[in-house]
């Protein structure tokens, strides 16, 4: 059984900085592609970016080349640096992991229990 745990939200203003790390239990680290999306109040949760196995990373386009995800295999977690934080940044976000290829949908079978990002103006 696979579990995640999400750990580095806070709150930040407008053009900060912060990394969210995400911390993998279970077996077969490797094999696992990992995503992170989030959800704003009201809205419905998103696809942020993901990683595959290879390192092969996606993004969407609201917070391409502002937000970086990685993978360290050593250590079985993976991070998502934020950059120029914007308010409509704010939102908590959350891990995803699904055995395979990576799938920009939310097709991923485990999940973590979220972290929450304020981004103040």
């Amino acid at each position: 059984q696979v579990q995640l745990v999400e750990s580095g939200g806070g709150l930040v203003q407008a053009g900060g900085s912060l990394r969210l790390s995400c911390a993998f239990s279970g077996r077969a680290f490797d094999d696992h592609a990992l995503a992170w999306f989030r959800q704003a109040l009201g809205k419905e949760r998103e696809l942020v970016a993901t990683v595959n196995w290879s390192g092969y990373t996606y993004y969407v386009d609201s917070v391409n080349g502002r937000f970086t995800i990685s993978r360290d295999n050593a250590k079985r977690t993976i991070y998502l640096q934020m950059d120029y934080l914007k308010p409509d940044d704010t939102a908590v976000y959350y891990c995803a992991a699904r055995f395979g290829v990576a799938e920009q949908s939310m097709h991923y079978k485990y999940w973590g229990q979220g972290t929450q990002v304020t981004v103040s103006t």
